[in-house]
């Protein structure tokens, strides 16, 4: 009898022991898996504004443009009158201009002058040239330089006289020079009276 129990409990024991980790693995909560880690997503990017480009200062590098435009011209100038003065010094420069007083009765071609008997000016003109003479303008024929003394100048003007017809005259005119500039101009006027051209020479100190 008592081995007998033996055997029973024993039996239950086995069956206990088996039937176990069958509950164990019914009863027991479910263990949710473990996700892998976020990765923190990147923080958005501010999109790139496209900065405009500077606007380039046209209207002061217009002005700067002009300003060294203006300094060249001035430039020119002195540099034309320093070798005027370095090449004809005051006290033989000797100068020669020419003007127009209405001209209508002469058309002018062109003016030969001597200094001397010698051929210092042969100057041919253009319409728009002799149209600047009639507007009053007055030409710089000639630049030079002369020694003290007395001189004789000589000028042929050549042209269009009244009617239409082929005209050449001269002037003469005997001068001076001491140790001033020397200024002479020939003046083209219409003789109203006679109806045709004067030559004049005027001397300017």
């Amino acid at each position: 009898m008592l081995k007998h129990c033996f055997h029973l409990l024993g039996a239950t024991c086995l069956a206990v022991a088996l039937l176990a980790p069958v509950a164990s693995a019914q009863t027991a909560p479910a263990v949710p898996a473990t996700p892998p880690p976020a990765v923190p997503a990147a923080a958005p990017t501010a999109p790139t504004v496209p900065t405009p480009a500077a606007a380039a200062p046209t209207g002061s590098l217009d002005d700067r443009v002009q300003d060294a435009k203006a300094d060249v011209i001035r430039l020119n100038r002195d540099l034309l009158v320093l070798e005027e003065e370095l090449l004809f010094p005051a006290n033989t420069q000797v100068a020669i201009f020419v003007s127009m007083d209405v001209g209508r009765l002469f058309s002018l071609d062109s003016v030969k002058i001597k200094l001397n008997d010698k051929d210092v000016s042969n100057y041919l003109y253009t319409p728009a040239e002799v149209q600047a003479l009639h507007r009053g303008g007055v030409q710089r024929l000639y630049l030079g330089s002369l020694r003290a003394g007395s001189h004789e100048l000589v000028a042929f003007f050549t042209g269009k006289g009244p009617h239409d017809r082929e005209y050449k005259r001269g002037a003469t005119v005997k001068f001076d020079k001491g140790v001033e500039p020397r200024y002479i101009e020939l003046q083209i006027k219409d003789s109203t009276g006679k109806l045709q051209p004067e030559f004049e020479v005027k001397l300017w100190q």
